[in-house]
């Protein structure tokens, strides 16, 4: 009969309890699944499936800050609706805004949506490149083999 573990030792988990895994998945699985190293290439096809899905979820996050831009330049800005639609569109697009504010709240807003924006690309582009680079690393790593 074997001794008991005392709760200090590395002994096997009790009976009533399944023993911990080793590997979690984590939340980003859920949303970008990949394939393990073990695992073969991803065929074409699948692969431009998950490339676009990447685009989509890109996309959806560059709509969302752009509604979020728009809005911000209306409430403080005082702009319509199309014009702060433009100013967030160009300040996205990193070419700078169109109007003036005249307001100190209204260039804190622009201020901060700038510097928003400017990360959100680092982001997007992130997201986009990830499954390609990925691909890129998974060929070069079953080349190795």
């Amino acid at each position: 009969m074997p001794a008991p573990s005392s709760p200090r030792s590395r002994g096997p988990a009790p009976p009533d309890r399944p023993a911990p895994s080793r590997t979690l998945p984590s939340p980003a699985h859920a949303v970008f699944p990949y394939e393990h190293r073990t695992h073969g290439l991803l065929s074409w096809p699948h692969f431009l499936r998950r490339a676009a899905r990447h685009v989509l979820w890109a996309a959806i996050v560059v709509a969302a800050a752009v509604a979020v831009g728009t809005t911000g330049y209306h409430v403080f800005g005082g702009l319509a609706w199309i014009d702060a639609f433009l100013n967030a569109s160009m300040i996205m697009s990193g070419e700078g805004p169109v109007d003036r504010m005249a307001s100190n709240g209204a260039k804190l807003f622009a201020a901060f949506y700038a510097l928003f924006s400017g990360l959100l690309l680092i982001v997007v582009m992130g997201v986009i490149l990830t499954p390609w680079v990925h691909r890129l690393m998974h060929w070069m790593h079953l080349e190795q083999k």
